[in-house]
């Protein structure tokens, strides 16, 4: 299937009948930091409701209460820190055996920038389970060096233009110039250390690019009031719930961002944009799946 425009986006998944939790998928979302641990719990959330059957959050222990308290339908793990509260590299162990007990993991949201999470994103991107890298994650990446040739996992990478500036060593506005072919380019460049391994770049800002290098698709949906911190969280998590559901690493990231931009739409409608903020796209989350499921 070939993405280019909204009607070509997939079907979200059916679910039997006789259905259970473990059906869904199981995300592992990593990250957060002292200061930092609404970015965790607005990716947690947002997974459970774009569908996922299970979340666990792992985070730094120092803040494990605070954020398990916001997100009480997911677990949470708590992960070697030091006494500011950035992770330790002791935590990469945790999290790899974490993994192991995961179908995708969405990671970055409020990781913060330092030695320990440089390790853990090194350990995260060698492991073989899907993973939706965004915020402090791609913050981190470009800090390992040569992350492209040791990369072994199916990779979405969520940048925003800053975040893409850092990655591609460009301007802001050189990539503003010319979104589509920016990521286009930064996705086969990427993508061709190890070319069977998937890897998608998701340009976040007015008309969100989604490239794996060979296909591409402008998103069409969402508005101005989407523009507030967390927004990207969220979107992290809904991703990794559709790359957890069974939906292709491409079609997750399509489907997400079409989604994503739709609960915004929907939200301002009560909301309007200035008074917009992220768990606002959370709870219109249900609305959304509504109305794309009954397009024909």
């Amino acid at each position: 299937m070939v993405i280019d425009k909204p009607e070509s986006l997939p079907d979200l998944p059916v679910r039997a009948r006789d259905a259970h939790k473990g059906d869904f998928g199981s995300v592992l979302v990593v990250g957060g930091s002292r200061g930092m641990i609404g970015a965790p719990a607005l990716a947690a959330n947002a997974a459970l409701r774009a569908g996922a059957g299970l979340v666990r959050v792992a985070v730094p222990e120092i803040v494990q209460l605070a954020v398990a308290g916001l997100c009480p339908c997911a677990t949470s793990i708590p992960l070697k820190c030091t006494d500011e509260g950035d992770l330790s590299a002791k935590a990469a162990g945790q999290v790899i055996s974490a993994a192991r007990q995961c179908d995708v993991l969405a990671t970055g949201c409020g990781m913060g920038v330092s030695t320990g999470a440089r390790e853990v994103i090194a350990a995260i991107i060698q492991q073989d389970k899907p993973v939706v890298l965004d915020a402090d994650g791609l913050n981190n990446l470009v800090k390992i060096t040569n992350w492209e040739q040791i990369r072994q996992c199916p990779l979405v990478l969520t940048p925003h233009p800053g975040e893409f500036s850092r990655l591609t060593d460009t301007t802001v506005k050189q990539i503003q110039s010319n979104r589509q072919e920016s990521a286009i380019s930064a996705a086969k460049r990427w993508g061709e250390a190890n070319p069977d391994l998937p890897l998608v770049v998701v340009l976040k800002g007015a008309g969100t690019i989604v490239t794996d290098g060979h296909r591409v698709f402008t998103n069409p949906t969402g508005n101005p009031g989407m523009a507030t911190g967390g927004s990207g969280d969220v979107l992290t998590g809904i991703i990794s719930a559709f790359i957890g559901q069974g939906v292709g690493l491409y079609e997750s990231a399509c489907l997400g961002v079409y989604i994503h931009g739709l609960a915004g739409d929907i939200a301002i409608e009560e909301k309007g944009e200035i008074a917009l903020i992220a768990s606002d796209l959370i709870d219109f989350l249900p609305a959304a799946l509504a109305r794309f499921s009954e397009r024909d």
